[in-house]
């Protein structure tokens, strides 16, 4: 070999170009699946000889094919827990607006009892019905039957239009209950003495005033009470005053009387007569003696634990339906550009993008560098190309 060392050269350079030919086909970087913030899958770098592409572009393609095709499940495992979380939003929304469809409508019904019972109650024909506060139930009742709909028909049909909506009114409704649970909370010590400057202007217009009749009469009936403090509270009301001329003098309204039916049948609107006159152990055989601020006081310190919890509930089923609806939302978007890329490939980002050949020349053999140019931190290496 030592006479021969240009021999020697030839036979090292046959090795080399045996063992170049031999790797022609190799992944340069081993192929793998990266998924970057578009949704690209892999990206691999192809070395080939300048005297062999055709043989590169089949195996290049073949191995297209294979990214798709894992793309292709990929896609298809993402649309199919896809599909159930969709289905799961929406039976929860559902069931959230079912809750406030049942909320609504016994909201609607109290006004519609409070309208009918009232005429009965005060057995005469009622005027001025426009300005009756029961409408105030039956209207807020009403508003939020049609708005549970408005959200189980956005769930149920994917509208978009109507979910926003819907998610815009479930949130100004429940800003407005957080802040009247702050004002409540911040004007307890002052609630009585409002509710008892109150009673006591409703008593001074019993009657003159239907509807303050029925309001306070119910109380009085509900809580078995009578009058604001005590049952003489009454004589601040100018018929039931003892100086009145009228039958009704030194008097209490019949919702103080503990049977206000005559036999069990008539309303007896005479029980509280001259009730201002008796005393305490005479009177308590008739008429409730203790005032309604005291019974309100005690009925809600007996169910203060179901009122906090009623006020939670309240309070966290609107903020869960806040939730789903924003993540039903961004599902249907999702959903929707998938469909989009289905119906048009060319605007699915695709997971292996065009092939892009550069020359390179590796101690004096020219090559081929063949890179996917789908993923950009990998764009650097081709400056080495």
């Amino acid at each position: 070999m030592g006479r021969f060392p240009s021999f020697g050269r030839f036979l090292f350079f046959w090795e080399r170009r045996n063992h170049f030919q031999n790797r022609e086909n190799k992944l340069l970087i081993p192929k793998g699946d990266v998924n970057n913030a578009g949704g690209t899958s892999a990206v691999s770098y192809l070395a080939t000889h300048d005297s062999s592409g055709s043989q590169t572009s089949s195996t290049l393609s073949s191995h297209e094919e294979s990214t798709r095709a894992s793309s292709r499940n990929i896609f298809t495992s993402r649309a199919l827990s896809s599909s159930w979380s969709d289905y799961i939003l929406k039976y929860l929304l559902i069931t959230s607006n079912l809750l406030f469809t049942v909320l609504g409508l016994v909201t609607l019904v109290v006004g519609l009892w409070g309208l009918i019972n009232k005429e009965s109650f005060a057995q005469e024909k009622i005027s001025g019905i426009g300005t009756d506060p029961m409408l105030l139930f039956m209207f807020l009742g009403l508003i939020l039957a049609l708005l549970s709909l408005m959200g189980c028909v956005g769930a149920l049909r994917e509208n978009m239009c109507l979910l926003r909506t819907f998610s815009a009114f479930v949130l100004v409704l429940l800003v407005v209950q957080v802040l009247a649970v702050v004002v409540l909370y911040s004007l307890q010590g002052q609630i009585e003495n409002y509710l008892r400057s109150g009673m006591l202007a409703a008593m001074v217009r019993y009657q003159d005033d239907l509807d303050l009749r029925f309001i306070i009469d119910e109380i009085q009936t509900g809580l078995q009470c009578c009058g604001a403090d005590t049952y003489r509270d009454w004589g601040i009301n100018v018929y039931f005053n003892c100086s009145a001329p009228g039958v009704q003098a030194c008097g209490v309204p019949p919702s103080c009387c503990i049977d206000p039916l005559e036999n069990g049948t008539v309303w007896n609107s005479q029980c509280g007569v001259g009730a201002q006159q008796l005393d305490e152990f005479s009177a308590q055989s008739v008429i409730f003696l203790g005032g309604c601020l005291g019974s309100i006081s005690r009925w809600i310190n007996q169910h203060s634990g179901v009122i906090v919890m009623v006020v939670i509930i309240l309070l966290g089923v609107q903020i869960l339906t806040l939730f789903i609806t924003d993540r039903l939302l961004q599902k249907i978007r999702w959903s929707r550009a998938q469909h989009a890329w289905d119906s048009n490939p060319g605007s699915r980002p695709q997971p292996l993008a065009s092939v892009t050949s550069v020359p390179l020349e590796i101690k004096g053999m020219r090559f081929t560098c063949t890179a996917l140019t789908s993923w950009p931190p990998l764009q650097k290496h081709l400056s080495k190309c």
